[in-house]
């Protein structure tokens, strides 16, 4: 008889998969252009892609494929209603245990879905990072260690206007009005609220090496113990 065996001639159950641990779930909120990308890419260089996967909240913006341009472009993207916040919480909740996600991939240019999504793998550490990240309350109750990028409203507008050139194809005209119209009062009524929810707040985003260090500090010490 084998030891794989019973004797009666029955194989003997696998042993259960060892339980996946939930990550660490940290999400990094702040204003539009505030640092919050430079954080979170910093982190995760820091800490290296087998232990960070990470989530921008931006992917989740509504596929308006349905609408004509125009009215796309006057679409309020500032506003929570403009992020499809159940599926970004359902591939949070599919990451936390242990499942594989395809994040959606968004053309900023065309505000519509692209084709192309990216796989997501589980790891030890979650980044969620966006402007809104610390909003819904939902969302708060997945995150464990919260961050509040606080940078200076002039230096915000200035990295806004300088991506949105550079990256998302809109021209100078553009920026001003959705600043105005929907950037700035959006930031006043949901964004610097979310401040309030923060269990660290980072002033001037990437520059603070301190709170950088202080953050990895702590997250590295939860990597060596979901390692053991």
């Amino acid at each position: 008889m084998t030891a794989s065996e019973h004797p009666r001639g029955e194989k003997s159950a696998a042993p259960d998969p060892q339980p996946f641990k939930r990550p660490l779930v940290i999400g990094i909120g702040g204003g539009s252009g505030s640092g919050k990308t430079t954080i979170s890419r910093a982190l995760a260089a820091a800490l290296g892609p087998d232990s960070v996967v990470a989530i921008e909240q931006d992917s989740y913006y509504r596929d308006l494929a349905h609408l004509p341009f125009e009215e796309r472009a006057r679409v309020n993207f500032d506003h929570p209603d403009a992020i499809e916040l159940p599926l970004l919480l359902e591939h949070v909740d599919a990451l936390c245990a242990g499942r594989t996600v395809r994040k959606p991939c968004y053309d900023f240019e065309h505000h519509v879905r692209a084709a192309d999504k990216d796989v997501l793998h589980p790891r030890p550490v979650l980044l969620i990072e966006g402007i809104l990240v610390l909003h819904d309350e939902e969302l708060r109750k997945r995150i464990d260690l919260k961050l509040f990028v606080d940078t200076a409203a002039d230096i915000r507008l200035m990295r806004r206007i300088r991506r949105d050139l550079e990256q998302r194809g809109r021209t100078f005209g553009q920026i001003r009005r959705q600043y105005y119209e929907s950037v700035r009062p959006m930031h006043l009524a949901f964004v610097e609220p979310s401040k309030h929810w923060a269990d660290v707040i980072i002033p001037e985003g990437g520059q603070n090496r301190v709170a950088l260090d202080f953050i990895l500090g702590r997250v590295r010490e939860f990597i060596r113990e979901y390692r053991k």
